[in-house]
């Protein structure tokens, strides 16, 4: 095995673990990611746009030249992992790993040889980070991987969290669009106004479990990914100040590659000063109507089981319902 971190979960395999090549690995990293996405019955694609939007602009929480790493056998890749970290809402410093691996190359150690590099990687980099916060490592897995779970226990991972996928179908019936509260009003917005939506979004969401790189490489993915389309956008006003918004999007890749016709409702936000008045539903509402003449015929989103403000029961009650199920993974970092 040729590669720079012990792994005797791999045997004797004649393993490369190199560093991210830049643009040269793009359309290795979708087809790596489908592919194991397509084994597991996962219902997600990934586009190579999608991909070049996304590690385009390095930052402190991810830079890929640092944090992404592909596996060669033969000189062919077979698998992918990357590392990122963030501080969390609930207090901590989340040293974050994800991984993928090729459906033939599977049930070779490859995913705990990655697991095992990217472990000690990340503990590396958090040896040269001051924080007072108490460090984790962290996964996520779906419900569909057998082998994730396998994985994150063998390693000495427990679950602490569960993320529910909801869809459902746009085609008959829709929830009736309500009026709004006083003083709110629904405006058109632009690429202009993504820096004001971006940072209302991570505002609303600053109460709730996790975390995300608010940076403004991150911002720079989002705007320049395929699918950010502010024609799509539903947002609340109430003078200057965003209230609310539903961030719609549609993947066109995605849904050719799994004959479908799917929206996303990415993020579903109502800022505090704003909550407890209908404004989420009211906007949903509105997102699945403009969606469906959008010519769609399903809409998903994401949400945590957890969620504080309610949000599962509200989307239930809008005629959403759990079609997939995913569980964060955490356990106690020794840093050095």
């Amino acid at each position: 095995m040729k590669t720079d971190v012990a792994a005797p979960e791999a045997g004797n395999l004649d393993l490369v673990i190199r560093p991210y090549a830049g643009e040269a690995d793009h359309a290795e990293i979708a087809r790596i990611q489908n592919a194991d996405w397509t084994a597991d019955g996962v219902p997600a694609r990934m586009s190579v746009p999608e991909i070049d939007a996304w590690l385009r602009h390095p930052s402190e929480q991810f830079d890929p030249t640092r944090d992404l790493r592909l596996v060669e056998i033969d000189g062919a890749p077979v698998a992918v992992t990357w590392c990122d970290w963030v501080d969390a809402t609930d207090g901590v410093r989340d040293y974050r790993s994800r991984g993928y691996v090729v459906p033939a190359h599977r049930r070779r150690g490859i995913g705990g040889a990655l697991l095992a590099d990217n472990i000690r990687r990340m503990r590396e980099l958090a040896a040269t980070h001051e924080t007072d916060r108490p460090r984790v490592l962290g996964l996520g897995t779906s419900e569909r991987s057998v082998a994730g779970p396998l994985l994150a226990e063998r390693h000495g991972f427990a679950p602490v969290r569960w993320f529910f996928h909801m869809e459902r179908p746009i085609t008959g019936d829709l929830p009736v669009i309500g009026e709004l509260s006083a003083g709110l009003e629904i405006r058109p917005v632009g690429p202009d106004d993504g820096w004001t939506i971006w940072e209302a979004d991570h505002e609303a969401f600053a109460d709730h479990w996790g975390g995300h790189d608010t940076s403004e490489a991150s911002f720079r993915r989002w705007v320049e990914s395929p699918e950010f389309d502010p024609s799509l956008f539903i947002v609340a006003f109430e003078g200057d100040d965003i209230a609310g918004a539903v961030l719609n999007a549609i993947y066109p890749e995605e849904n050719a590659e799994l004959g479908i016709r799917r929206a996303w409702l990415d993020s579903v936000f109502t800022r505090r000063a704003w909550r407890r008045r209908g404004l989420a539903r009211a906007l949903i509402a509105r997102s699945l109507h403009l969606l469906r003449e959008r010519g769609m015929e399903t809409a998903a989103l994401g949400v945590d089981a957890d969620n504080p403000s309610g949000a599962l029961g509200l989307y239930e009650s809008a005629g959403f319902a759990v079609t997939e199920r995913s569980t964060a993974w955490r356990k106690p970092m020794e840093v050095g």
